[in-house]
């Protein structure tokens, strides 16, 4: 992709869900918006993947020349087990990625083995289903919470233009609902929705104040997420853009009854050129 002059600091980049795993066997409306939204914006230098189920200790960079495809789950349909993603890395640029996080002051590993989750490679293989863009996976860090997140996704936005971060987490994920609902086949409990759209608001208003307090100040922020890692990647994806960047929710919608599964861009100021 050839890219025009940056005229802000910051990094295109998504915050977009990756469900549970048979959403890569049944994509539905978000996977449909997931395939759409790649298709109309410029073809990236490489992509950035944070996955939500990658939790280290320190930023870890995923550095590999091909990546394996992981299967980090069990109980679901051979046909799933049976998907691969072949994509390729660039460890030139995964150390490009790695020297940008340690100027930012945060300690940084590479990992020059591991292959990618379900968190990475069931959105990459929806919206680049030819594995034809080279990947650098990068790890988030829950004992960090959201601060610590947004600080390693504005590390990611003094890099070059042309790369493109990707958060893949949920806005919203409590599995022991999830699993209650399942065995009662009951309603979509209201925090889905209200915590959805708090998140949009503050998105919106361009409050990451609150957002980051998001525990304390939203509807049922404890309740959509029990543990943090499915959230973190949103910070990290936020960060990454840079300061007033421009917050867009390109899908909306419920799965699974608890699941959130909203999708966002984040646009720098006046990049206009990666709309």
């Amino acid at each position: 992709m050839t890219a025009s002059p940056r005229t802000a600091a910051g990094l295109a980049s998504l915050f977009v869900p990756h469900g549970a795993p048979t959403f890569a066997l049944q994509p539905g409306a978000a996977g449909a918006a997931l395939t759409a939204m790649a298709a109309r914006r410029p073809r990236p230098r490489a992509v950035i993947i944070v996955s939500a189920h990658w939790d280290t200790a320190v930023p870890t960079i995923g550095a590999a020349t091909r990546f394996d495809t992981i299967h980090d789950f069990s109980g679901f349909p051979p046909a799933l087990h049976a998907l691969r993603y072949p994509a390729t890395g660039c460890p030139e640029l995964a150390r490009s990625v790695a020297a940008a996080i340690e100027s930012a002051g945060l300690p940084v590993r590479i990992d020059p083995n591991r292959g990618l989750d379900h968190g990475a490679w069931i959105p990459l293989r929806l919206m680049f289903p030819d594995a034809d863009v080279p990947v650098i996976a990068l790890s988030i860090q829950t004992a960090g919470g959201p601060a610590q997140a947004l600080q390693l996704g504005r590390a990611l936005a003094a890099l070059q233009p042309g790369l493109v971060v990707i958060g893949s987490g949920n806005l919203t994920h409590n599995l022991r609902d999830w699993h209650a609902v399942s065995q009662r086949g009951a309603d979509t409990p209201a925090y889905v929705r209200g915590f959805a759209e708090w998140v949009a608001g503050r998105l919106g208003a361009g409050d990451t104040t609150a957002l980051l307090d998001y525990r304390r100040r939203a509807p049922g922020g404890v309740q959509a997420h029990p543990s943090e890692e499915h959230l973190l990647p949103l910070f990290v994806a936020l960060g990454a853009a840079g300061d007033g960047a421009q917050a867009t929710r390109f899908h909306a919608g419920i799965d699974e009854h608890v699941l959130a599964m909203d999708a966002w861009t984040f646009t720098p100021a006046l990049q206009g050129d990666m709309q």
